[in-house]
């Protein structure tokens, strides 16, 4: 397949994200009409031409079956199954829908007389995503940094290279008519140009890694520059004593069961002891052996379960294992999750609200629910449209990463010819403002307000229904 890359050298990654940078700026001076016709230019444009999405991706199916160590789960990565494009299109839609993202007005003030600061909403710049197996995620990741007016330089999986290609392709070939560079979304080749990115920290401005624990541990021991994304989803379902527990099976067979291979998949069952005593413990192993799940046990699951002792206290499985540990109480099992978790997702089963509400206030994840299956911690089900990734930072963005996680704040000034001789020149005020009006964007009268609400609702319900499990 022939790539579709810029013509730049190897040896030169800095002309590529300058480049990137470049042209993101242009994305950004379209206004949000044209912007959200980009995308939804991009999403026909995937439907339109499916059927060379599609041979591109057998290509990469039928190099890795071919491959001697190429794990199954892999495979189910890689592979578009049939109905995906149409998902991608839709969630692309979803996103051009949604409210403006850019210049959004967050505060302002009188500082003096005549003298207005307003902090606005603003793109990053340069994104430089990195992600296995998966070429969904490409266009998942190009709608957000179009919607949000970012460049982006995007490094695949070399499984997927055909795949990627062709997706860059298909989205790129939509730039000329609305003006914008075709280096505002860029391809990556060859693990060097990453190490090389890696460097750019004064033209690269956020490193969001996508794949396994090696891989985003390298991403953060070997750049400057800011890195978004969790290394581990090491992710605990407490079940307290006030659990019902039909509705403890259901959640934690969902949240292991329903992707298993998923960052947010089930891999520790803490249970409460007196759980054991009532038989709900026996009930709730029963469950998840009944779908297929195999059980490792803790120091006390191993002792008082008689479960083989689980490989370590914190660990991530990725499959159809989990690991059972009995705690005293809720106070235990907090202390547990967080010596042993990762600070991504974690649950309480529990009728009684306010041991839920304590759980909920105390456990210090990004995402921390109360009797619903952790495979919620999505982008999309989150109501994002997408997602670049899961953060477990507690800098910028924290939890299912979309629109909002890829913006920073300006703020704008704006005066009349005063100074500031030493804050002699001006007397301050520091009187809070309303919030003013976007400038220089598309403002639809009340028919099309209600035209595109009711859209972003119908694309949203499509979504739902239609996006991939993770």
């Amino acid at each position: 397949l022939q790539s579709t890359l810029p013509v730049v050298m190897p040896d030169d990654p800095a002309t590529l994200a300058r480049k990137a940078r470049d042209a993101s700026r242009k994305l950004q001076q379209l206004p949000s009409r044209e912007r959200a016709a980009l995308l939804r230019a991009v999403a026909n444009a995937l439907e339109r031409r499916e059927s060379e999405i599609q041979a591109a991706n057998d290509e990469d199916l039928r190099r890795a079956e071919s491959s001697d160590d190429v794990e199954e789960a892999l495979l189910q990565r890689l592979k578009l199954k049939p109905g995906k494009v149409k998902q991608l299109a839709d969630g692309a839609r979803a996103i051009a829908n949604m409210e403006e993202p850019i210049g959004k007005p967050l505060s302002a003030m009188e500082l003096a007389k005549g003298l207005t600061l307003t902090k606005v909403t603003a793109p990053l710049g340069v994104l430089l995503i990195i992600f296995e197996s998966r070429p969904d995620a490409l266009p998942q990741i190009a709608s957000l940094a179009l919607r949000t007016g970012n460049g982006l330089l995007l490094k695949g999986g070399k499984e997927a290279a055909s795949s990627n290609a062709k997706l860059r392709e298909v989205i790129v070939d939509e730039f000329e008519a609305f003006g914008v560079p075709k280096e505002c979304v860029c391809l990556i080749e060859g693990r060097e140009a990453v190490a090389d990115l890696l460097k750019l920290d004064d033209v690269i401005d956020l490193v969001i890694p996508r794949g396994s624990n090696s891989l985003v541990t390298y991403i953060q021991n070997n750049t400057k520059i800011p890195v978004l994304g969790h290394a581990d989803g090491v992710v605990h379902v407490y079940v307290d004593k006030d659990a019902n527990v039909d509705m403890a099976a259901k959640c934690a067979i969902d949240s292991k069961i329903d992707y298993p291979a998923a960052c947010n998949a089930l891999e520790t069952l803490l249970i409460h002891d007196d759980l054991v005593a009532n038989g709900g413990a026996a009930e709730l192993m029963t469950a998840l052996r009944a779908a297929g799940v195999e059980l490792f046990g803790g120091p006390r699951g191993t002792k008082e379960l008689n479960l083989p002792a689980a490989p370590a206290l914190r660990h991530e499985y990725g499959g159809m294992q989990c690991s059972v540990e009995l705690v005293s109480s809720m106070d235990n099992a907090i202390d547990y999750i967080h010596a042993n978790g990762s600070a991504h997702t974690d649950c309480i089963i529990t009728s009684n609200q306010k041991t839920a509400d304590e759980f909920i206030a105390r456990v210090d994840s990004a995402c921390v629910f109360h009797n619903a299956s952790t495979r919620f911690s999505d982008g999309f089900r989150f109501g994002l449209g997408a997602e670049v990734g899961i953060s477990t930072s507690r800098i910028h963005a924290r939890g299912p990463v979309g629109v909002e996680g890829l913006l920073t704040t300006r703020c704008l000034l704006r005066g009349k010819g005063q100074i500031c001789n030493k804050d002699k020149g001006v007397e301050f005020t520091h009187k809070r403002l309303p919030l003013p009006k976007r400038e220089g964007l598309f403002k639809p009268g009340v028919l099309q307000q209600v035209a595109s609400s009711v859209a972003l609702l119908a694309n949203s319900i499509v979504v739902f229904r239609a996006m991939m499990k993770k």
